[in-house]
This record gives structure tokens, sequence and C-alpha cells, in this order.
């Protein structure tokens, strides 16, 4: 009788090396940058960082409300910083590819109303791969065109190679993530779960590996860096 031995899928533990990284000298590693994120990842090497967490600045349901309370107090700052159209996302999301490398992650944040619209063509021009889906929910209602948003959707591609043994490490990840949103100040709209990213980020890079966050807002990603002794890489176009 033949015995057949397959390989597992996961693994525990992460095998994929990162290169190193030789930055100019305005990149700073674990510093609050401020410069436009495409001419920001202009200056990165190609296939160079193991993960990126991006979060477009899309309005998405504020163009559906026609409400008349886009001034007051809880959304004025959000209505100020201006919207990221597709071109655009398209655009950072190739560069993001480009700086990849092979078999790294790209987090993408999406709303409910980008989830159940066309974004697929975002990706057209990139070998990036939909590898999974993470539901975080914020335990704070919010707005909505018909139902009101409790949640928020991080979109999780694989650069090819796609292969999980020996890149992620971590089975323990549930896909519906529950955590409270802070209430920052004004950048409570670009709050990100401390919780989920430190997850993601121990999953998906070695210690010393360099994260980046092309358009980082409240810069969550670093703090999180700063958690699980990564290096963070970081812009906005306010700071």
């Amino acid at each position: 009788m033949e015995v057949v031995f397959k390989m597992a899928v996961f693994s525990n533990s992460r095998v994929l090396v990162a290169p190193a990284i030789k930055l100019p000298a305005r990149l700073k590693l674990n510093k609050k940058i401020q410069m436009d994120g495409l001419k920001f990842m202009s200056k990165i090497p190609t296939s160079s960082v193991p993960a990126v967490f991006f979060d477009p600045q899309y309005r998405g349901v504020y163009e559906k409300l026609k409400y008349g309370n886009e001034k007051t107090s809880r959304n004025y700052h959000r209505v100020l910083i201006p919207q990221m159209s597709d071109d655009m996302i398209r655009e950072f999301i190739n560069k993001i590819n480009d700086i990849l490398m092979p078999s790294g992650h790209l987090f993408l944040w999406l709303d409910k109303f980008h989830l159940c619209t066309n974004y697929g063509d975002w990706f057209s021009d990139c070998d990036l791969n939909k590898v999974d889906l993470i539901t975080w929910n914020k335990k704070k209602i919010g707005l909505g065109y018909r139902t009101r948003h409790t949640s928020e959707f991080m979109l999780i591609l694989q650069k090819n190679p796609k292969r999980a043994k020996g890149v992620w490490c971590l089975r323990d990840i549930p896909d519906v993530w529950d955590e409270k949103i802070r209430l920052n100040g004004k950048n409570y709209h670009h709050s990100k779960p401390l919780g989920l990213q430190q997850k993601l980020i121990e999953c998906t890079t070695n210690v010393g590996d360099v994260v980046v966050d092309p358009a980082a807002g409240s810069f969550s990603v670093l703090e999180s860096c700063k958690n699980t002794d990564r290096e963070f890489l970081g812009c906005d176009i306010k700071v």
C-alpha cells in the first residue's frame, strides 16, 4: 500500500525574507512625512517591501446623501479632504504593486459603498490577487445610503506568486474583527483598528521589516509598527 504525504498549505513560520532597502535621505523611517503619496512611492525601490496598508480617501456615500448636513461638526473635517478619483486610486495601487516584493501583501480598506460597486478595475493593470476579506465591526453606527454603516472592510491582496505557506504565519485571525473605533478628534474618520493591523503586520512580516502606508491619515499604522517592532515608512498629504 502506497502512503502519500501531503504538504500542508499553511505553516506557523515565515520563511519569506524581505530585501534590505536603501532609501533617500528625505524618507525617514518611523516619522510622519508630509508628501504626496505617489511621489513618495516613486522614491521607494521596486519589489522591496513585504506589506502595504492603503486607505484611499473616497467620499463614497457622501456623494449619495443629500441631507444638507455635511458641514455639521460631525462631518465637516471629512468633507474638506480632497477625494481620490478612481483613476488616482488605480495609480496608487499600480505603484503599490511596483514596490511590493514577490508574494507581498496589500491591505486595502473599503467602505460598503465601494465593496458593492465595481472596484475591480483598480487592479486591471497589476499582478495582485484578491485572497481574503476581513469585516471590521467598529461598534459605532455611522452614515448610510440605505442601511447605516457599523463596519468597514479590508480587502487582502497578494502579489504574484500567490502562496500562503511560509508567508502567512498566523491562523487565529477571524474574518469578522470586533474592535471599537477610537475617537481621536478631527481624525477619527481615519482611525483604524490597531489590534487588527498589528495582527496582520505580525502575520505577513518579520521583526525589523519595513511596512509602508502612502496615505497614512491618523498614522495608526505607525503606532501599530511601533507595537510590533517593525519599521514604518509612510506619508500623508496633510500632517
